[in-house]
Parts: C-alpha cells; sequence; structure tokens
C-alpha cells in the first residue's frame, strides 16, 4: 500500500523555471541582465513555450527511459512461462 503521508509521494510532478533560474543561468553565461530584461527574454519570440516544451519532452523522455530499464529488471529477474511448466 502507498503511504500517501511520505513527503516523496507524488500524484504529480511541477517543475518551473522562475526568474531567479533564469538570471543565474544569464549571469553564469557572461550576461548581466536584469530581472526586467529576463521576462522580457522569456517572453520574446515563444521562448517561455520553447522551454515548456523542451521540460516536458525532456521529462517524457526520462520516465520512459526508467520505465524501459524497470520493465528490463522484471522481465530478467522472471523466469519465461514456458520454462515454468517443462519436465526434465
Amino acid at each position: 500500500m502507498i503511504d500517501l503521508k511520505k513527503k516523496c509521494w507524488r500524484e504529480k510532478v511541477t517543475a518551473e523555471i522562475t526568474l531567479g533560474h533564469v538570471l543565474q543561468f544569464a549571469k553564469e553565461a557572461g550576461s548581466n541582465m536584469n530581472a526586467a530584461e529576463v521576462a522580457a527574454f522569456l517572453n520574446e519570440q515563444g521562448r517561455a513555450q520553447a522551454v515548456w516544451t523542451h521540460m516536458m519532452q525532456a521529462g517524457e523522455e526520462y520516465i520512459k527511459s526508467n520505465l524501459s530499464a524497470k520493465t528490463a529488471r522484471i522481465h530478467s529477474a522472471t523466469p519465461p512461462a514456458a520454462h515454468a511448466g517443462a519436465i526434465h
């Protein structure tokens, strides 16, 4: 049974990149953008929507690869049904 009181339990995952994050990214890239410039940058030419789309695609790929790995582990640990009833 799932313990819903555990902090790690999630029904959904919400991820966001805030202006603070983008300010840090800009600083690391050598830019001196301020918060207003960062907001304008994100909202120009559909960049915020493009970031969201990339985040969703990356999340989907991550989840699929982890599900595939988990399925592979389960299948490799479970003997094939044909061998279960074989008489030698």
